[in-house]
């Protein structure tokens, strides 16, 4: 940006680095710097369709005052000031495969809006550079053209304002900046130093400047720009804006006018603290507010009677060395203290989910049983008297909390309909716990590890599963754990590894010693001998035809597979390895070069298609085996369609145009493999329709399952990017010899393996580069396909690109159980593992993010990881109605 760096280095202008404050997405960003305020984390999720924002800003101000206020660009603005604009053209902000048409719809109006003169504020919003990071990164070189662009569209405006100024009495002011920053990935969100800090430039005549003069860049709060901006433009501050004025803009002009500026932004905050801190005048910012006050009213005093004298001079720099210095404490006391908490409704939710996991709790051995069900007898007149008082006592809390409460809370904005509802379910939650607690009580129904056995023991595996989950909960309350989140995944998925290889060896070596928890059993049928799985109320019935199905443990050892019994739960660990090296993520290890990195550099292209291609041929022979036909032909051509979608964005190459630079969208290549997918799901779901009504037909039910587990894998194929289709393959592998060399041989009952499923899907999470960190979201995989922004299917995609590791599992889980089980009740207590395990970790951190609400780091770690459970609650909610779906089918065959 040549003429830009001229600007900066050389002419009438000051430049900033201005620090963003997380969340660094646009919406949030736009409010700082309009109103000056720090936008609360909820923002994020509002920034998908951003609501009139009612606070007081600088466009609001400008517009009571009569300015004449145009806009062109992000979409976002309009939806924040809908009333505002005397012209506007908005551009859709989330369709990020576009980075050309998006600016050239601003720029377009620039010549005709820049001859007019019937306009007081233009803003320009462009969006190509940012797509450019979400789609390729920093490092693309499509950043140098667009920067390149930039640079041209600013020479235009300043030239422009330049030769207008003639004929104005007053200067102009051109602000160049940026909204938020761009990690090392190309995405933002977090709180990283390349996303928090912004360039911040403003050009103006009024600035002097005299050969010689370099200026540093100095760092300031982005939040300083809305008051800078209203002290320009003559408005006054925005009531919430916590920012203070940028002194070297006024440097330059008299000293009575500047102490002038800098009182009227120290009133203003002033007033601000006063309104958020009962104790406000013990301030140390109030304070020196104060004695700035009195030291400017001697100064003006003086003024009045001698208008050039040295003394006046050091006076008024000592008010403003006091002035500067109040306005860094008042600011630095607002930023800390004007975050204001719903604690009502906090603590309502907190209470409901709390209330959900203590009867989850208590319903571990009732669920566990053969029928896993829950019977509640809340028919009694007790329960019933006791259901009637909770809700007239939540009704009386509710009529004086919003009745007294000063702020706005959200719970009391709720009509009373849904307030009601809400009671309802809090009343009728606490009188089920109730009853489930009497009947563990009075009944004696103790978790045991096989509640129908209460000699049976607990097995070196099941303490691992117990100790993981408990550590990984207390690990929440650290935020060094949160920010490394994938580390503790990656112990516990190793550790269960070694332990697996420790059970195996003791059973080949050592012999069971015991009764198993589930024992492989011989009994005689009609056609013959039949192997099948013991039943107990915690056991799941899996039976098999004995030419079919799997021996028992000794005989599996003994048999040719030995080895490969003996080596699988070495070859995870390598595998596990080996992802770790593809993606560095968290935050204390994240900037280290890793695998992922050296594919996706521009010199290293041919081996990554290389990878791809394998990768995708991998793919193709672990799921096809389960497939049937006209499902294994899709799931080819799908795969091949995968690799032409690749290329023709330039990510891969194909052998024989080694040097193509014909790059476009792959639009119709995407759209291809999304036809197969679809294909591939309907097969899969009309096959599990019609296992419904052919009861007898128990492998259509299986091959359906199947198919839908494919159409997934291929769709997870389409959106990952080039260089994480290793995770894909490799995740298929690691579930093929978890289900032929370790589930089926060591007898695992469906818990355990629910657990294990759970586990591996979440350490997936971490290995396709994911974390705790709103920056490590790939928006781009919401677009893949699409010309143009359609809502839905770009939050569905972008969900399921994040999330694909634990749903592939998920999904796992659900055909291995099924397939496995043709009677008993394993899916119903595989879902209520499932939900446990997650409600476990989920319930404890809203609990400790409620407590920690003050710490240091709630905006910056704990809260982006509130944002990531409550998403992976709705997928464990969806998992678990198709859980639900899967196990009514079994009902209905039965």
């Amino acid at each position: 940006m040549p003429y830009t760096t001229y600007l900066v280095e050389k002419g009438a202008s000051h430049s900033f680095v201005a620090e963003a404050k997380p969340p660094t997405v646009t919406m949030p960003r736009i409010k700082a710097l309009m109103t000056g305020s720090l936008p609360g984390f909820v923002d994020v999720i509002r920034n998908l369709n951003s609501p009139a924002l009612l606070e007081d800003s600088v466009i609001r101000q400008a517009k009571a005052a009569g300015k004449r206020i145009v806009f062109y660009g992000d979409e976002t603005w309009v939806k924040l000031f809908p009333k505002h604009f005397v012209e506007y053209d908005g551009t859709t902000s989330f369709f990020v495969s576009d980075y050309t048409e998006v600016d050239n719809n601003v720029t377009r109006h620039l010549d005709k809006v820049l001859k007019r003169g019937d306009w007081d504020i233009l803003i320009l919003h462009y969006l190509g550079l940012d797509h450019i990071g979400h789609i390729s990164g920093p490092n693309s070189p499509l950043i140098g053209q667009k920067l390149s662009e930039m640079d041209s569209v600013l020479m235009k405006i300043h030239t422009s304002l330049q030769s207008k100024e003639r004929e104005t009495p007053l200067p102009n002011l051109l602000v160049l900046c940026g909204d938020h920053g761009m990690s090392e990935t190309g995405s933002h969100g977090a709180s990283s130093t390349e996303e928090v800090n912004t360039p911040l430039i403003l050009i103006s005549s009024a600035f002097e400047r005299k050969p010689g003069d370099i200026r540093h860049p100095k760092h300031v709060q982005q939040t300083d720009v809305a008051a800078t901006l209203a002290i320009a433009l003559g408005l006054p501050i925005p009531k919430d804006s916590v920012g203070s004025l940028l002194f070297p803009v006024v440097e330059g002009r008299p000293m009575r006018e500047q102490l002038r500026f800098l009182h009227l932004n120290t009133v203003q905050l002033s007033k601000l603290l006063q309104e958020n801190v009962p104790s406000y005048e013990k301030d140390p910012g109030f304070e020196q507010f104060k004695m700035s006050e009195r030291l400017h009213g001697n100064w003006i005093r003086l003024y009045l009677e001698e208008k050039h004298s040295e003394v006046l001079f050091n006076l008024g720099s000592k008010v403003l060395r006091q002035y500067l210095d109040a306005l860094k404490t008042l600011s630095l006391s607002l930023s800390a203290q004007v975050a204001q908490y719903d604690i009502y409704s906090m603590m309502v939710g907190t209470v409901v989910v709390l209330e959900v996991l203590t009867l989850l709790l208590l319903s571990v051995p009732q669920a566990l049983r053969r029928k896993a069900e829950l019977e509640v007898p809340l028919s009694s007149p007790g329960f019933s008297l006791l259901f009637y008082l909770v809700i007239l006592v939540l009704s009386a809390v509710h009529v004086i909390v919003c009745t007294s409460a000063e702020s706005s809370c959200y719970f009391c904005g709720l009509s009373w309909l849904a307030a009601g509802g809400v009671m309802v379910l809090a009343s009728a939650l606490l009188c089920v716990t109730v009853s489930v607690l009497t009947n563990v009580l009075v009944g004696g129904n103790t978790p045991r590890k096989n509640p129908v056995h209460p000699s049976s023991r607990w097995s070196e595996l099941d303490l691992l599963i117990l100790l993981g989950t408990a550590g990984h909960v207390l690990s929440l309350g650290a935020s060094s754990f949160v920010e490394e989140e994938h580390q503790t995944w990656y112990f516990l998925v190793n550790t269960l590894c070694l332990a697996l290889s420790q059970e195996t060896y003791r059973n080949y070596f050592l012999g069971d010693d015991g009764e198993p928890p589930c024992g492989l059993c011989v009994e005689q049928g009609h056609d013959g001998a039949t192997a099948a799985w013991q039943d107990g109320p915690g056991c799941d019935v899996l039976e098999r035809d004995k030419g079919h199905g799997s021996p028992s443990t000794s005989e599996v050892l003994r048999g040719r597979e030995k080895w490969m019994v003996l080596a699988s739960p070495w070859l995870i660990l390598a595998c596990c390895r080996l992802l770790r090296s593809l993606n560095q993520t968290g935050v204390q290890w994240a900037h280290r070069p890793d695998l992922g990195h050296w594919l996706t550099s521009s010199d290293h292209k041919a081996e990554l298609s290389v990878l791809a291609a394998l990768s995708l041929l991998i793919v193709f022979v672990l799921v096809q085996r389960g497939c049937s036909p006209v499902s294994k032909a899709a799931l080819a051509l799908g795969l091949l369609g995968v690799y032409c979608y690749r290329a023709a964005i330039g990510s891969v190459r194909f052998p024989w145009r080694p040097d193509s630079k014909d790059i476009s969208k792959g639009i119709i290549e995407a759209r291809f493999v999304y036809v197969f997918v679809l294909g591939i799901l309907f097969t899969g779901t009309k096959d599990l329709l019609k296992s419904q009504v052919i009861a007898a037909d128990f492998k259509l039910k299986t091959v359906g399952l199947w198919e839908i587990y494919s159409g997934l894998v291929l769709l997870a194929a389409l959106l990952f990017r080039p260089h994480n289709l290793p995770v894909l393959a490799f995740s298929l592998l690691i579930q093929t010899l978890m289900t032929k060399f370790i589930w089926k041989p060591l007898r695992h009952d469906a818990a355990e393996i629910t657990v294990m499923h759970y586990w591996f899907g979440q350490a997936f999470f971490y290995f396709q580069g994911n974390s705790n960190n709103i920056a490590t979201v790939d928006i781009s995989a919401g677009f893949v396909g699409l010309d143009t922004y359609v809502e839905i299917p770009a939050v569905l995609l972008t969900a399921f690109g994040t999330y694909a590791g634990p749903v592939l599992w998920a999904s796992h889980l659900v055909h291995f159980l099924s397939s496995e089980t043709r009677s008993g009740s394993a899916l119903s207590h595989a879902c209520f593992c499932y939900a446990l395990i997650c409600s476990i970790p989920v319930s404890t951190y809203i609990v400790l993010v409620t407590s920690l609400r003050y710490h240091l780091f709630i905006w910056s770690v704990f809260s982006p990881k509130l944002l990531y459970e409550g998403m992976h609650l709705l997928i464990t909610a969806a998992v678990c109605v198709f859980f639900t779906a899967m196990d009514q089918t079994r009902l209905t065959q039965s």
